[in-house]
């Protein structure tokens, strides 16, 4: 038994995060300025992103891409079920109706066959969701946009440091939403990046600050004009020099933290892949999997205990953990105005009832990875069930 309780997920914050806080502190320029833009240009050359923008969470960059695409009242678009409230809820703010169709049964990602089978003439975009870093298949939505003449956006709140057929997530022109949050591989505390096209980015830029045509780096800096228009009513969704400071320095040291992650990922794979208790997560072999989450799904009947208990049993070993996520059909808010059931969605919802997500960060000990392990292993133990012979 532990000492001391483990966290889900411990962000890996360290003296190179703090001095450049305290440097970004002591220049005097804290809102939006060099150091967001710094952060700006080196994303975009991590993802190999025709242009990036800053902002304060990926919700605001699924936002900005919906508005300046233009989707509202009267539209449709096509997300996944097995997603944090937020893909969906970005389509409410616009006034577009949101269209749910299940998930693959071994990625969790949208099923391409029944995106197709969604779109409808009022059909304007794809949202696909980067499920715990795996990438969606790209391909196969692609194809459907194209043929449909639909939007694609890429919610890679998950997938920083993933790829498809080599390429990051990120690198194409179509606008891709990526999260700074706590917990996520790369944090800012709270923040976001959009990318994508210039052209798009151009208007998200403006959208993204009141409308303005002018950002404050541009107005108050040395030799700059405080003369601004507000060209279209737009929102406070700009990234602070503080968050890029600390953007930065995680960027600096990403590589390290993503092989971290991965070493971590190995020690499980290896621990509970060959128990029929479990089914670990899939990675296919034309994609390089982020490994934000490491979702453990339990087969039932191999358990005496539910998915709740397995979690009880769990935090009793002072070992924490989450589920992701509560399916967007489930919630109250989703379900009373669409008319949703729980089996809607069969895959989603079945995965939905199994699933744990395991600790997972490269602020992870040897001894802390170890722990998991026992403590999964030990409550497979205690609460396999036991088969009687004929």
């Amino acid at each position: 038994m532990r000492d001391n309780f483990l966290p889900f997920s411990l962000p890996l914050i360290g003296n190179e995060e703090i001095e450049a806080v305290v440097e970004a502190l002591r220049s005097g320029w804290l809102t939006s300025g060099p150091r967001m833009k710094q952060f700006e240009t080196e994303f975009c050359q991590a993802v190999h992103a025709p242009s990036a923008l800053a902002l304060n969470s990926c919700t605001a960059g699924l936002h900005l891409a919906l508005k300046v695409l233009n989707i509202g009242p009267g539209d449709e678009v096509i997300t996944t079920p097995m997603t944090f409230a937020a893909s969906v809820n970005v389509i409410e703010h616009t006034g577009a109706t949101p269209v749910l169709v299940d998930v693959e049964p071994d990625t969790l990602n949208l099923q391409p066959d029944a995106v197709e089978q969604a779109i409808t003439p009022q059909t304007r975009a794809i949202i696909a969701v980067h499920y715990a870093g795996h990438p969606a298949e790209l391909i196969a939505l692609r194809a459907i946009a194209e043929q449909y003449n639909l939007h694609l956006i890429e919610d890679a709140a998950h997938a920083i440091g993933a790829a498809f057929d080599g390429q990051p997530i990120g690198s194409g022109e179509n606008l891709t939403a990526f999260s700074f949050y706590a917990t996520k591989n790369l944090t800012t505390g709270e923040g976001g990046m959009l990318t994508g096209s210039s052209e798009l980015l151009d208007r998200a830029r403006v959208l993204g600050l009141h409308g303005m045509n002018r950002e404050a780096w541009s107005r108050y800096a040395a030799g700059g004009k405080w003369a601004y228009d507000i060209v279209e009513p737009g929102f406070k969704y700009n990234m602070t020099d503080v968050q890029a400071a600390i953007g930065l320095a995680q960027l600096n040291r990403f590589d390290r933290m993503q092989a971290r992650r991965h070493e971590i990922v190995q020690a499980y794979n290896k621990a509970f892949g060959s128990h029929s208790t479990f089914l670990i997560p899939t990675t296919r072999a034309h994609v390089t999997h982020a490994w934000h989450l490491y979702v453990l799904r339990l087969r039932p009947a191999e358990l005496s205990i539910n998915r709740n208990q397995f979690i009880d049993e769990m935090t009793a070993r002072r070992i924490g953990t989450s589920v992701h996520f509560i399916p967007i059909h489930m919630h109250s808010y989703y379900r009373d105005k669409y008319n949703f059931h729980p089996d809607d969605f069969p895959v989603a919802h079945t995965a939905f009832q199994n699933m744990l997500s395991l600790p997972l960060s490269p602020s992870m000990s040897d001894q802390d990875v170890a722990d998991v392990i026992d403590a999964v292993l030990d409550i497979r133990q205690k609460f396999a069930r036991r088969r009687i012979a004929a």
